[in-house]
C-alpha cells in the first residue's frame, strides 16, 4: 500500500520576544490510502500545528524543517509541502488535500451564501468553469454530505443552518474536490453527542464512499475509538506513541497514554469528592422550584413566536447537584438563564430561593442576585479582556459588598484563586495569558465569589480536553463538598453529568422527557430520546463502540419507521 502522506522528522518553533518556542520536535508520520489516523493529545501538545503543517497554513513567525510529501490521489506526483512554491501550494490545497476546521462559524464566510463559498473552490482550482456548473457540483456534494433540500438550501447564508449542518456544509467544501487526504480538525468538539454520531458517520462515508484518507485531529478518545485505525499520541511537542486502535485502548505503553486513557469521563464512575458530599434534606427548602415552566422567544416581522421550554418540572434541593442534559436547542441554557434572572419567564411558576420569577421586579429579585452564582460556556468571551483576572474575579465583591476596601478584596480574591488551585499571582494576568482550562478555573472561582447558595454551571467542561476536563470535574466537587452549594449542571455530555449529579433530567425540544438518579436514567432509560442520547456517547473502547454504533443505527432506523 502506497502512502498518501509522509511526515519525517517535522520540526516547527516560532519566534518569540522572549526567543524561539518550539511546538513540534522531530515527528514522523505516515498516511496509508483510505486509513484513519488519529492525533490526539491535550492543548498544546502540537497536534494542530502538525495538521496545519500539512496544508502550509503556519503563519509567517513559524519555521518548520523536515519533510511532508503528499502524494497526489492517481498517483502521478509528489510534492514536499514546506520546499514548494506558493502557487503549487494553492494548487494542492483542495485538489490533494482539503481541511475540516474545528468551529465551522468562523471557517464560513456570514456574507456570502453556501453556494458561492463551495463553487469559489471549484472556480479558483479550475478558471473556465461555468456559473451553470460550478452551482450544479455544490448540490451534489451538499446532498452527498446529507443536507435536506439542497437544490434551496444552496442558496442559504451559514446563519441558516444548526451547528450540525454547518460543519456538513465545511465537510462538503472539504470533498467537493475530491482530495486524497482530509486534515480533520477537532470536527466535533463544539457539537452535541447526537449530532456528532451523524458527524462521524459522515467522516465514515468520506473514507468509504469517497476514498480519502483522514488525519483526524482530537483529545476525545470516544471519537477516536469510533473512527481511528491508527493513533499517534502527543505531548509536549513529540510523538510519545504510536499503534493500531486496538492496541492502544487495551495496551497502552507509555505513562502519558495511560494517564489520558484514565482522565476519559465514563458512566457509572463517580468522584472521591462526590461521594463525600452531605447527603441531600429532604424536609428542607427547595432552592428552585419550576412548575409548568413555559420560555417563549417572541417571533419578529409577525411570525409566530419559538416556545424554548414546554411545561417543564423541576426541582433543585438544598445542598443538591441536579444535571441537565439534552441536544443543542433543547432549551437547557434557556432555563439556566431563567433561573439566574437573564431570561424572562413566559408562564407557569419558577421559584428561585423562595422568589417567584414569572413577572418578577428588579427590585424583588436583586437582594438574591448574589446568592446565584453562574459560570459560563466559554470563559475566553465571559471574561473583560482589559480587566486582571484579580480585578474580573473581584468584580461581584465591588458590586454587592462596596463595604470591603481593596486590600480586604484582594485578599478575598487569592483565597479564591487557591480554592479553585490557581497560584496567587495568576491574579495579575489577563485572559489571554491563561490557558483554556486555567481560565474556567478562574470564571469558577469569580461564581463563588459572594458563597452563592446555587451555581448555575451552562456547559463548564465542553471546551476543554480530557484531561483538564477531569481536572476541573474533580475541582468542582471538590467545591461543592466544601461550600455545600446547590448546582444546575448543564451539558450534553452524560458520562460528565453522571460523574457529578445527585439527579439527571433528560430535556429533548424544551419537554422534560426523563428525570431520576443516574442509575435510573443512564442504567434503565425509559424514553427513547435518552436511550438514543445514550447510544449517541462514544465510548473509549473500540469493540463496545462498535456495538454502540450498531445500537444507535437501529434506534434511528426504527425511529424513521415509526415516522413513514
Amino acid at each position: 500500500m502506497t502512502d498518501v502522506l509522509t511526515i519525517s522528522d517535522l520540526d516547527v518553533s516560532f519566534s518569540t520576544d522572549a526567543g524561539a518556542v518550539k511546538a513540534v520536535d522531530g515527528v514522523s508520520l505516515t498516511v496509508g490510502e483510505r486509513e484513519v489516523l488519529a492525533i490526539v493529545g491535550e492543548s498544546g501538545s502540537g497536534k494542530t500545528v502538525t495538521a496545519k503543517s500539512i496544508l502550509g497554513l503556519l503563519p509567517d513567525t513559524a519555521t518548520a524543517s523536515g519533510a511532508i510529501v503528499l502524494r497526489s490521489r492517481d498517483g502521478a506526483s509528489e510534492n514536499d509541502v514546506i520546499s514548494v512554491s506558493g502557487q503549487t501550494l494553492r494548487q494542492l490545497r483542495g485538489s490533494d488535500v482539503s481541511m475540516v476546521f474545528q468551529e465551522p462559524s468562523t471557517a464560513l464566510n456570514p456574507v456570502f451564501t453556501v453556494g458561492w463559498q463551495i463553487a469559489e473552490g471549484l472556480k479558483a482550482h479550475d478558471p473556465k468553469l461555468g456559473r451553470k456548473a460550478a452551482r450544479a457540483k455544490a448540490i451534489d456534494i451538499l446532498r452527498r454530505v446529507g443536507i435536506p433540500e439542497p437544490e434551496s438550501r444552496v442558496d442559504y447564508f451559514p446563519h441558516q443552518f444548526s451547528g450540525g449542518q454547518k460543519q456538513r456544509v465545511v465537510i462538503a467544501m472539504a470533498l467537493v474536490l475530491d482530495p486524497g487526504l482530509i486534515v480533520a480538525d477537532e470536527p466535533t468538539t463544539a457539537l452535541d453527542v447526537t449530532v456528532q454520531a451523524e458527524i462521524l458517520d459522515l467522516l465514515r462515508r468520506c473514507r468509504d464512499e469517497f476514498g480519502a484518507s483522514i488525519v483526524l485531529i482530537t483529545h476525545n478518545m470516544g471519537v477516536v475509538a469510533d473512527l481511528a485505525d491508527r493513533v499517534a499520541v502527543m505531548y509536549q511537542g513529540e510523538l510519545v506513541e504510536e499503534a493500531d486502535v486496538q492496541t492502544l485502548f487495551s495496551a497502552p505503553t507509555d505513562p502519558y497514554t495511560k494517564r489520558l486513557l484514565a482522565a476519559v469521563p465514563r458512566i457509572g464512575q463517580k468522584l472521591e469528592a462526590a461521594e463525600r458530599r452531605a447527603p441531600v434534606d429532604p424536609e428542607a427548602e427547595p432552592i428552585v422550584v419550576a412548575r409548568d415552566l413555559r420560555i417563549q422567544y417572541p417571533g419578529r416581522f409577525g411570525r409566530p413566536g419559538f416556545v424554548a421550554v414546554d411545561g417543564v418540572d423541576l426541582t433543585i434541593g438544598a445542598g443538591e447537584v441536579v444535571g441537565l442534559v439534552g441536544e443543542s436547542g433543547s432549551g437547557k441554557t434557556t432555563i439556566g438563564r431563567a433561573i439566574a434572572g437573564l431570561t424572562q419567564v413566559t408562564s407557569g411558576s419558577l421559584t428561585v430561593l423562595g422568589v417567584e420569577m414569572n413577572r418578577v421586579r428588579e427590585r424583588r429579585f436583586a437582594p438574591i442576585r448574589k446568592d446565584i452564582g453562574f459560570v459560563f460556556q466559554d470563559p475566553a468571551s465571559s471574561f473583560n479582556p482589559l480587566l486582571t483576572i484579580a480585578e474580573a474575579v473581584a468584580e461581584p465583591l465591588s458590586v454587592h459588598r462596596p463595604d470591603l476596601d481593596a486590600t480586604t478584596s484582594r485578599k478575598r480574591v487569592d483565597e479564591l484563586l487557591e480554592a479553585v488551585q490557581l497560584p496567587k499571582a495568576f491574579g495579575d494576568r489577563f485572559p489571554h495569558e491563561l490557558s483554556g482550562g486555567q481560565r474556567q478555573r478562574a470564571s469558577l472561582a469569580r461564581a463563588l465569589s459572594l458563597e452563592p447558595k446555587l451555581l448555575v454551571a451552562d456547559e463548564p467542561t465542553s471546551a476543554l480536553d480530557v484531561s483538564v476536563q477531569a481536572r476541573v470535574l474533580e475541582l468542582f466537587a471538590e467545591l461543592q463538598a466544601e461550600f455545600g452549594f446547590a448546582a444546575l449542571f448543564i451539558s450534553h455530555d452524560l458520562a460528565v453529568v453522571d460523574i457529578l449529579s445527585d439527579r439527571i433530567a433528560v430535556l429533548y425540544r424544551g419537554r422534560l422527557v426523563e428525570e431520576g438518579t443516574g442509575e435510573e436514567v443512564l442504567g434503565a432509560p425509559s424514553d427513547p430520546y435518552t436511550r438514543r442520547l445514550l447510544a449517541s456517547l462514544p465510548v473509549p473502547d473500540p469493540v463496545a463502540q462498535r456495538e454502540r454504533r450498531e445500537e444507535l443505527a437501529r434506534i434511528v432506523a426504527a425511529e424513521r419507521a415509526a415516522e413513514g
